[in-house]
């Protein structure tokens, strides 16, 4: 029994001291791994770049499917819309196709039409550009001075700006011409509503706003209408725009034109060659 008790006794003791050691090492150890990390951080960089190197492969293999799963997302998603575009641009091709095989078509009928009625087209015309230095605008007359240099202007030649008429050319001087324009109390030209084919007179009043007279009393004529030379009477030549109906109060019809009168700076002095034709008319008229 004394036996059994002093055993006891001893490994109790024992157990105790080696609780006391492994405390002491620990601390001991503690301590070491501080001044390890104080002075001797290289070499635990060195251990952590040691074990990234290591895991780095690791986390390669395993991101790697993901990546191809995004990838394969990515490309069959392009691969949709790329179908889609596809799809369009087949679609406007066939309907460019069918338009240019109505364009040949067309272009065919005009051809046999106009052999049949023996049409002669319009000569090509000459024009020149001209920069206005000068203008006149009272209650009077509207008027503008074009300089030309030494280029032929004929009395008559028609004057654009911005594509749409704004006037004739009246005289030529020295190197400047002299432009009735619309406005001018003593413009007067045939026109013909585009879309009904009404014929009328466009008159300048000496204001912004020319009136269109002469219209049948029961014409259709709507604000909006676009109006444009009917080349009657050989002044100017048929289907030259001008401008639209502004305003229809009672009989009074009055167009704005396209043209702004304005802000004219350069204009276009186009030639059709029927300057001698007015001149003729003129001669015929005293």
């Amino acid at each position: 029994m004394k036996r059994r008790r002093s055993l006891f006794l001893h490994l109790n003791q024992l157990k105790i001291l080696l609780k006391k050691f492994t405390l002491a090492a620990m601390f001991v150890l503690s301590l070491i791994l501080m001044l390890m990390s104080k002075n001797q951080s290289g070499m635990l960089d060195y251990a952590a770049s040691g074990g990234t190197v290591v895991a780095a492969p690791l986390i390669r293999v395993l991101v790697w499917p993901a990546k191809m799963i995004t990838k394969s997302y990515e490309y069959l998603h392009n691969l949709w819309y790329i179908q889609q575009d596809n799809d369009l641009l087949r679609a406007e091709n066939d309907a460019l196709h069918k338009l240019q095989d109505r364009y040949k078509a067309l272009e065919i009928e005009n051809k046999l039409l106009t052999d049949l009625l023996n049409f002669v087209s319009l000569p090509k015309v000459g024009f020149i550009s001209a920069r206005m230095v000068a203008e006149e605008s009272n209650a009077f007359s509207h008027t503008i001075v074009a300089y030309v240099g030494d280029k032929i202007v004929n009395k008559g030649d028609v004057v654009l700006a911005n594509g749409s008429v704004v006037g004739r050319v009246d005289k030529k001087i020295h190197n400047y011409a002299k432009v009735i324009l619309l406005t001018d109390i003593s413009s007067n030209i045939p026109v013909i509503v585009e879309n009904t084919r009404i014929r009328g007179i466009l008159k300048g009043d000496n204001t912004s706003y020319p009136k269109l007279v002469f219209t049948p009393l029961d014409a259709e004529i709507s604000v909006g209408d676009r109006i444009v030379t009917s080349g009657i009477s050989g002044v100017f030549p048929a289907g030259l725009p001008i401008g639209y109906v502004s305003s229809i109060v009672k009989n009074e019809i009055k167009v704005k034109l396209f043209a702004s009168l304005e802000k004219l700076e350069y204009v276009k002095i186009v030639n059709y060659d029927i300057g001698g034709l007015l001149e003729e008319n003129a001669d015929d008229r005293r």
